[in-house]
């Protein structure tokens, strides 16, 4: 894989020509910035920019009297590659706050290890109705102890209007959900996403993350999906990187909450 072409590749599909994420939300250009606002309680940031020529400052400052006048917390989703170099040291003193670093790995869906399966004992099951959307919401909470409201309403949304977009995973032990993840699938891109991928401490460390990992590539194999992507944090990197997936960049969201 060309490391080099295909973040460009990236950049171009899934961040300059970006696409709303789920019924409702509202992607704009302007300013040098690609901007999605979300529907409810869907997410809203900048997911892409070219301030090489701009302003810096003066666009940073107009994203947020613009959501704040929404009222509305955004993310600036920041690359590692992103021009001017300095663009985080911008951001924080506009006031938004760095969230911890995860690593943007992509791979071949051609070249990737599907082989791995869930261990012995685990199920794997597509959710497709609310109760399904309530055990990953609930496994969500467990892993990685956030509130997962905003998840449970973007996941029943994308369920109810356009199924197509979103695969959404349960692994049970006994029936009982001990890991979860999603795959988030635009239609005209080469890129799916993986996302949200998290098992219960009880559960860790036996392999049920490498298989959601495998299970869900396949099916973007099977649709004609050219490369899976995760924003990987530290403890999933090795993982992915055994499975096939490369580093490319790094991303961090700089977070800013209208007082």
């Amino acid at each position: 894989m060309d490391h080099v072409a295909v973040l460009a590749l990236f950049d171009r599909d899934m961040r300059e020509g970006a696409r709303p994420d789920g019924p409702g939300a509202v992607v704009e250009r302007k300013d040098g910035v690609v901007r999605q606002v979300g529907a409810g309680q869907g997410w809203s940031g900048v997911v892409w920019s070219d301030l090489a020529e701009a302003d810096v400052d003066a666009v940073i400052a107009e994203q947020v009297r613009y959501f704040a006048e929404l009222g509305r917390e955004f993310e600036w989703k920041l690359y590692g590659h992103d021009l001017p170099v300095d663009l985080g040291r911008r951001l924080r003193a506009a006031g938004l706050t760095p969230e911890p670093e995860e690593t943007l790995m992509i791979a071949d869906c051609g070249e990737l290890r599907l082989d791995a399966q869930p261990p012995e004992g685990i199920e794997l099951r597509t959710v497709t109705d609310s109760a399904g959307v309530d055990l990953v919401a609930d496994v969500h909470e467990e892993a990685f102890g956030t509130d997962s409201s905003r998840l449970r309403h973007q996941l029943l949304a994308q369920l109810d209007a356009d199924p197509d977009t979103v695969v959404a995973v349960v692994a049970l032990a006994g029936g009982v959900p001990v890991s979860s993840a999603r795959m988030e699938l635009t239609p005209g891109t080469r890129f799916a996403g993986l996302w949200g991928g998290g098992t219960v401490p009880a559960w860790r460390g036996r392999g049920i993350y490498r298989a959601l990992v495998a299970h869900r590539a396949r099916i973007a194999a099977d649709r004609g999906y050219a490369y899976v992507q995760v924003d990987a944090s530290d403890q999933s990197r090795p993982i992915l990187q055994r499975l096939g997936f490369a580093p490319l960049t790094t991303t961090t969201p700089y977070v800013y909450a209208p007082r």
